[in-house]
């Protein structure tokens, strides 16, 4: 039998396994991975994210996620402009990558960004279609 997973209700989702939640200010948003992908992945070790800054087009490369498996390519779910990446995560810092594993919605987001056109978020799938789409 399969653990059960979390799927906030309030986030949007990609096929991809990436979640975003919008800010208040309705133009930034945090994104990270789901629950689901970090259990796929296993134990992360490592997070690279070299794009703070730059302006990326949806479904760009952001980063990647480096677990004792295997490494991912991670994708951006709309188009904007990278302002932060969790430093928590950061080798050269925090250096705790297993955040994404013990906190996927929490602790364990990647990056902050400014959505170029928060129209595009209609686009990602809600919690009930992320469900289906991994089911």
């Amino acid at each position: 039998m399969k653990p059960i997973m979390s799927i906030p209700a309030e986030l949007k989702y990609t096929t991809d396994h990436e979640w975003i939640r919008l800010d208040a200010d309705g133009k930034t948003a945090v994104v990270g991975i789901t629950d689901y992908a970090q259990g796929e992945l296993g134990d992360i070790v490592y997070v690279e994210v070299d794009t703070v800054g730059e302006d990326l087009e949806k479904n760009d490369v952001f980063g990647t996620i480096e677990a004792v498996k295997t490494t991912s390519d991670l994708f951006i779910p709309v188009a904007g402009k990278i302002i932060e990446f969790n430093s928590q995560l950061d080798d050269s810092e925090g250096d705790q990558p297993d955040l994404v594993n013990s906190d996927p919605y929490g602790n364990g987001w990647i990056i902050k960004m400014e959505i170029a056109n928060p129209e595009d978020l209609k686009e990602l799938l809600d919690a009930e279609g992320y469900k289906a789409a991994i089911a």
